[in-house]
């Protein structure tokens, strides 16, 4: 699937002639960009909202509790 993403500013101008354009493409679907900014931008402190929300998981696999039992002396 292609998508063909359109600014929320050209919309007016852009959207309905590259429908038009696409029509016979099923692999591309033209949408409207509906951001209103970057979640990722740099320099912005995350909001309190953002840091309740946000977890932070370590994602390895648990350890077995315990100690490793010693291992017996081959037999010579």
């Amino acid at each position: 699937m292609i998508y063909c993403v359109v600014p929320q500013a050209l919309e007016q101008e852009l959207y309905e002639k590259l429908v038009e354009h696409y029509r016979d493409d099923e692999n591309v679907t033209v949408i409207v960009e509906r951001r209103e900014s970057d979640r990722r931008a740099r320099g912005g402190s995350p909001s309190e909202s953002d840091l309740q929300r946000r977890e932070v998981r370590d994602r390895r696999r648990a350890r077995v509790p315990g100690d490793f039992s010693t291992l017996a002396s081959p037999a010579e």
